[in-house]
């Protein structure tokens, strides 16, 4: 692959006054290579997991042609390969990978959220840097929520030996779920907080994730309703954005999703970010963002 080279980089705001950088790179030398820089994140705040998101939009931000077997971010960008490399290195960083049915179907049944899924020329790579320096399981814990527990269950996500699924739901999803034969699956975890009344709130997501699965780093993937609900909650500390060189256009007869979806913000309400790396590989622009939380 063409090398991401690095335009602008800055470290990210610590959290804790107290908490040291980095003083030793974290991303072992032939990632750090390819990324073109280092990569990690501060502690995560006030006793919930520390939330980033990774998202691909065209330039008049679309990240949906919303086409049927036309869904995906592969086609928004044209399956980059520094966009694959960066997503499999997030995945590879973190405790959770978290995405909602929406996404899950438009992936296919045949998609992975693990690292060397997505890139797998770096596998090994992602291997040794999640479980040799960061000390972490083999794959990440993939967490899909799906409110009405509408999901096929013959998907190859469910059915990957040693890859841990946790699908979390309504009661009612629950129960949907229990009847497609949920309950047969044996890596796959099924929850619905009591909280939970036709769909599910972050906070009891985030709540359920840190304290019964020891979850300290999430990757949300997506979709734009669910990343809008937990970003209108101010549950998103990070935001990875890949650029991709493309006008998508929208109709009003055939819409097509945004970043975030069902949530708006006003100019005293809207969130504000600190840009802190953009990269680039050919015409592809990768940016960087933490949010501006409130003090």
């Amino acid at each position: 692959m063409e090398l991401t080279r690095t335009l602008f980089a800055t470290e990210p705001s610590r959290r804790d006054a107290a908490e040291p950088s980095p003083r030793e790179p974290i991303l072992p030398d032939g990632l750090r290579a390819q990324y073109d820089g280092d990569l990690y994140f501060p502690a995560a705040p006030d006793g919930r997991p520390y939330l980033v998101a990774n998202f691909v939009s065209t330039l008049d931000g679309v990240v949906s042609f919303n086409l049927p077997g036309q869904s995906g971010g592969d086609r928004i960008s044209g399956s980059n390969e520094g966009d694959r490399f960066i997503m499999g290195l997030l995945r590879a960083s973190v405790d959770a990978v978290m995405v909602g049915s929406a996404t899950v179907q438009a992936a296919g049944p045949k998609a992975l959220w693990l690292p060397e899924f997505v890139y797998p020329p770096a596998k090994d790579l992602y291997r040794n840097y999640r479980q040799e320096v960061l000390k972490k399981t083999e794959h990440p814990l993939v967490v899909i929520v799906s409110g009405s527990g509408r999901l096929d269950l013959a998907s190859a996500v469910f059915h990957t030996p040693g890859a841990r699924v946790l699908i979390i739901t309504t009661e009612q999803g629950k129960l949907k779920l229990a009847q497609s034969g949920s309950q047969a699956l044996a890596l796959v975890d099924v929850r619905a907080p009591s909280t939970a009344e036709g769909r599910v709130p972050p906070s009891a997501i985030l709540k359920l994730l840190g304290e019964e699965f020891g979850v300290g780093l999430i990757l949300h993937e997506g979709g734009p309703t669910l990343f809008g609900d937990f970003l209108a909650n101010g549950f998103v500390d990070e935001l990875f954005l890949t650029m991709a060189p493309q006008i998508a256009g929208r109709v009003p007869a055939h819409p097509r999703p945004s970043l975030t979806a069902n949530v708006e913000f006003f100019p005293t309400t809207a969130p504000w970010w600190k840009l802190l790396s953009a990269k680039k590989a050919g015409d592809h622009i990768y940016l960087h963002y933490q949010m501006k939380h409130s003090a």
